[in-house]
């Protein structure tokens, strides 16, 4: 059968050839792809079948990341080795049917929202061989208020949220019912986390059933031999990518807007990254933080770890497999009891997965910017406004059944890059532009609100030779019934900053349209009453600009005129480029307003101390 497949070594055979090497790759990423299929198709909440926010993985039996194809990074780089190392240390003895429940930022897991599936690969001899992973994100998951994200929970016992560190929740391939009766009880929606489950576990098992597939197909010692070589190619492509950058130490901070629980002035992190590139290694020191603070943006362990390595994988070639080959060429500190470090019980990471972890992979970021000008990022647009908000309520038109998910009508715009504008739907930093935005059709079908506007904010990108992407616009509000939405915004104080001469973007701000259209401005966390008539509207904040306006390519901020991205106004006042009264680019015109910009630039920055960079 493996002649068959081209896949010919005998079982004891290390070294695979690059043909067969794609392959196998190939197989593990299928397997991943068709748990992510029966999740999608099957998840009863719209944040799964709509949003798409669930990641799938596969890991070995020894706790190595294998692969995760199109999952988000803030779920996946980190994480699922150290879910694994639970199940193993809490359940020495692992048989084919079992599979466990497991959500405990303590133990390795993003935040308690993200309900995660493991299930041991068995082979018929008995040993374990590796370990699939469904981490579903879950709009209610039993906290004090209906919402996923607690950002002014004082600890976790106010955040409320159940918590599962790698409970058994399936024996022999039936489920053991004392766990389900007790998320039924404690969540709003059962009936809809019940059928996110029974997705979840689905998704799971497919992954099980083509791994035992797999397996016998080629052979147990051939994906043992394969994982290897595929680690060991790994780690020589992310040697290959860092002795492309300079060497350098350099340090970033960034801010987040204060909430409850958190200093008057927000949280500040800073990152200290360190590249060298004979070694081949970067390190990054995030132990010069503060302490854990009341409140819920504090990091669990797996996000503080993934965060900064989406810095290092936004900022490197592409190509670079992420697994545990080439994190062997990583090294991210962290301490106990720190923000964005290891979080002591019951400290709340209720927030964990966005929004200060967005912060410290911008932080990576722009520090790896100051080491080589050919690498990093600007700024994100920050996370969670509104419009990206869960809202809660009781549907009139299903008789008041109650009900709870979460809306992806907008977000952050991503940052400027050194090649590139930012991604328009970037969202989030740590997902990476995965998650798909709602229709405003189909989300006013499943639920009773009406959208009444998502548009983009012209004017609100980071400005750069490279733009940051806009902001959006969206207000919404409920239909013959009330609603609550929960949200913790950022960057209404400290927007997204741009870098190499980038500006800032636009703030994100969030109102309250009352009945009569009067606006009232909305705090940074919240958790909002909506009375029919009334409005939530959420300006998202769009991402950082990299590198300085005027050297922007002039066609560039002529199609964004055109595209209504940017006003004629802005096009002049900030990228030095004029456009005539048909609506196109005056090219000798342009040429003398930026010499004249330029020359005024320059003396702004001599008065500074600073010099431009190039």
């Amino acid at each position: 059968m493996r002649e068959a497949a081209g896949l010919a070594p005998a079982p004891n055979e290390r070294t695979l050839d690059g043909v067969r090497l794609a392959i196998l790759n190939k197989r593990f990423e299928s397997v991943v792809r068709k748990m992510a299929n029966t999740l999608l198709r099957t998840g009863r909440s719209g944040v799964l079948n709509t949003a798409r926010d669930f990641s799938c993985c596969i890991v070995t039996a020894d706790h190595e990341l294998v692969t995760a194809a199109e999952c988000y990074p803030i779920h996946v780089l980190r994480g699922p080795d150290l879910m694994s190392q639970t199940m193993k240390r809490f359940h020495p003895t692992l048989k084919r049917g079992d599979a466990f429940l497991h959500n405990s930022p303590y133990h390795g897991n993003s935040h308690a929202a993200d309900h995660t599936i493991l299930v041991p690969v068995i082979s018929d001899d008995g040993i374990h061989r590796f370990t699939v992973l469904v981490k579903a994100h879950q709009a209610d998951c039993g906290n004090s208020l209906p919402t996923t994200y607690m950002g002014a929970a004082r600890d976790v016992y106010q955040e409320g949220a159940l918590i599962f560190p790698a409970v058994k929740v399936q024996e022999s391939y039936h489920d053991i019912e004392d766990i389900i009766r007790i998320c039924e009880m404690r969540i709003r929606v059962p009936e809809q986390w019940r059928g996110d489950y029974l997705a979840t576990l689905g998704a799971a098992r497919v992954g099980e059933r083509e791994m035992l597939k797999l397996g016998v197909e080629i052979g147990w010692d051939v994906l043992r031999a394969h994982t290897g070589e595929w680690f060991d190619y790994s780690e020589q492509k992310m040697i290959a990518a860092i002795r492309n950058c300079r060497s350098g130490r350099a340090s970033a901070t960034a801010t987040h807007d204060p909430v409850p629980g958190s200093p008057p002035e927000g949280i500040t992190i800073t990152a200290i990254v360190e590249v060298d590139s004979e070694e081949a290694m970067i390190d990054v020191d995030l132990r010069n933080n503060p302490d854990n603070h009341p409140c819920g943006l504090n990091l669990s362990q797996a996000c503080a770890l993934s965060a900064a390595m989406v810095g290092i994988f936004n900022s490197i070639d592409h190509t670079v497999p992420p697994n545990a080959g080439s994190y062997r060429r990583i090294r991210v500190h962290l301490r106990d009891g720190c923000v964005v470090g290891i979080p002591r019980h019951p400290t709340s990471c209720s927030v964990a997965t966005t929004n200060l972890g967005d912060r410290v992979t911008c932080a990576v970021q722009r520090a790896l910017v100051e080491i080589d000008e050919q690498i990093g990022m600007a700024d994100g647009g920050p996370a969670i406004p509104p419009a990206a908000g869960v809202i809660s309520g009781h549907d009139p038109r299903a008789g008041g059944a109650p009900f709870c998910n979460e809306v992806i009508l907008g977000g952050g715009g991503g940052p400027g890059t050194p090649v590139s504008d930012g991604w328009l739907t970037m969202l989030t930093m740590g997902n990476a532009g995965m998650p798909f935005l709602d229709s405003i059709e189909v989300d006013e079908i499943h639920h009773p609100i009406r959208i009444t506007e998502r548009r983009l904010i012209t004017d609100s990108e980071g400005a750069g030779k490279y733009r940051g992407a806009p902001g959006l616009q969206v207000a919404f509000g409920p239909v013959n019934c009330s609603i609550q939405v929960g949200y913790v915004s950022d960057g209404t104080i400290n927007p997204a900053r741009g870098v190499r001469g980038g500006l800032a973007a636009e703030p994100a701000q969030q109102f309250k349209r009352a009945i009569c259209g009067d606006l009232k401005p909305l705090g940074i966390s919240a958790q909002v009453t909506l009375e029919p008539g009334e409005l939530i509207v959420s300006l998202t904040a769009g991402g950082g600009g990299f590198g300085t306006p005027l050297d922007r390519d002039p066609e560039r901020v002529e199609t964004d005129v055109r595209e209504g991205w940017i006003s004629n106004e802005r096009a002049a006042s900030v990228y030095g480029v004029l456009i005539d009264t048909s609506g196109c680019l005056d090219r000798s015109a342009t040429e003398r307003r930026r010499v004249q910009q330029q020359k005024s630039y320059i003396k702004r920055l001599s008065a500074t101390g600073r010099s431009i960079a190039r």
